[in-house]
C-alpha cells in the first residue's frame, strides 16, 4: 500500500498531502537554520564525505559506502565509517565496532561495513560523536564516510553524493508521508555527485549496478553458485526487496517462496527458522546474515552483492576524494 501511495497509483496519497506540507516546512525551515548559523555546525578536522539519498527507504547507499571505502583503501588511504546505527541499541554511544559487536548493539549496515571492510566504524546518533571517536584512535582515519547522514546538517562535510533508485527514482515527487521524499529532488542540484542504481541514469548521474557474487554459507564460509542451490526460500530484510528477488532470477534462482521483511527488522532463531523446512535452503541478504550468523544452521546462504561504479564520472569522484586527502 505505502508503494502505491508513494508512486501516485494510489489517490490515498492526497489525504496525506497537508502532513507532507508541513514536513516539508519543518525540514526547510531546520535546514535554514543551519545555513544562516541559527544551530550549531561541528567541523572535523579531516574531509567527510556524505552519502544518503532523497527518498525513505534503501537505495543501496550501503553497497557504495563499502565501494568508496574499498576504492580509497586500495590507493593507500585510511578511511573511516560513522553511522547513525539505525536498528542497533548499544548501552553508549560513541560505539565502536569489533569483532565482537553485534547487530543488536551497532545496526545491520554498520555490522555489515566493517565485516566486509575492515575499516574502523563508529556508531552514534549523534554523528559528530562518532566521529570524534574515530578521530580518537591510534591511528586514526584520514577521511570519514558517513553511511547516509544527508540531512543530518550539524555535521559539516565537505563532500555529498546522493544515491539514487534508478528505476523507482522519487515515486510522486512529493514529501513524506504522502511520498517518498526527505527533501525534494531539486536538492540534487546542491550535491557533488549523484549515483543511479540501476535503470537508465540522467545526464551528469554516474552508472550503479549491483553485481550478486557466490553465494556463502553462513556456517562453513563455503561458497558456490547460487543457481546451484535447490529449493530455495529467499528471504529480504532491505529497503525495496523485489530488487534481490529480481537479482535472484537474473543468477537463475527461481525460490518456491520468498519472504520480505521489514528494513532493519530484528530477526531470531525461532523466526528465521518457521521461514523454510528443514530440507529446503534458505537464501537471504548479506544484510540480513549479519542478524543470523550467531545462530545460523548449515543450509542458510547468503548473497553478497557489490556495487560496480563506471564512467569517467565515476572516476572524477574518487580524484575528488583523494584530493581532499592529499
Amino acid at each position: 500500500m505505502i508503494e502505491k501511495i508513494w508512486s501516485g497509483r494510489s489517490p490515498l496519497w492526497l489525504l496525506l498531502l497537508p502532513l507532507s506540507l508541513l514536513y516539508g516546512l519543518i525540514s526547510g525551515v531546520r535546514r535554514l537554520g543551519y545555513r544562516l548559523g541559527w544551530s550549531k555546525v561541528w567541523k572535523a578536522p579531516v574531509p567527510v564525505v556524505v552519502v544518503g539519498n532523497l527518498t525513505a527507504g534503501g537505495n543501496g547507499k550501503t553497497p557504495v559506502v563499502v565501494w568508496l571505502v574499498e576504492q580509497l583503501q586500495q590507493r593507500g588511504i585510511r578511511p573511516g565509517v560513522v553511522s547513525r546505527g539505525y536498528g542497533g541499541k548499544a548501552s553508549q554511544y560513541p560505539l565502536l565496532l569489533t569483532p565482537q559487536t553485534s547487530s543488536l548493539e551497532a545496526g545491520d549496515e554498520p555490522l555489515l561495513i566493517y565485516q566486509r571492510t575492515g575499516a574502523p566504524v563508529a556508531v552514534a546518533p549523534v554523528r559528530s560523536q562518532a566521529v570524534q571517536a574515530l578521530l580518537a584512535l591510534e591511528t586514526p582515519p584520514q577521511i570519514v564516510i558517513t553511511d547516509d547522514g544527508l540531512q543530518h546538517y550539524a555535521l559539516a562535510r565537505d563532500k555529498e553524493v546522493v544515491v539514487v533508485d534508478g528505476v523507482r527514482r522519487f515515486g510522486n515527487g512529493w514529501w513524506l508521508p504522502a511520498g517518498p521524499m526527505r527533501e525534494r529532488a531539486g536538492r540534487l542540484k546542491s550535491v557533488d555527485a549523484v549515483i543511479a542504481n540501476g535503470g537508465q541514469p540522467r545526464p551528469g548521474e554516474i552508472a550503479m549496478r549491483l553485481v550478486p557474487g557466490d553465494a556463502v554459507n553462513l556456517l562453513t564460509g563455503e561458497r558456490c553458485p547460487a543457481r546451484e542451490l535447490h529449493d530455495v526460500v529467499a528471504m529480504a530484510g532491505i529497503g525495496h526487496p523485489p530488487r534481490f528477488f529480481a537479482t535472484l532470477e537474473q543468477c537463475g534462482v527461481t525460490p518456491v517462496n520468498t519472504l520480505a521483511l521489514a528494513d532493519h527488522q530484528a530477526l531470531s532463531e525461532a523466526q528465521v527458522s518457521s521461514f523454510c523446512q528443514p530440507d529446503q535452503t534458505l537464501l537471504m541478504t548479506e544484510k540480513d546474515a549479519v542478524k543470523c550468523r550467531s545462530f545460523a544452521r548449515e543450509n542458510w546462504w547468503y548473497l553478497p552483492v557489490e556495487a560496480q561504479l563506471t564512467g569517467s564520472q565515476a572516476e572524477r569522484l574518487m580524484t575528488d576524494l583523494l584530493n581532499l586527502v592529499r
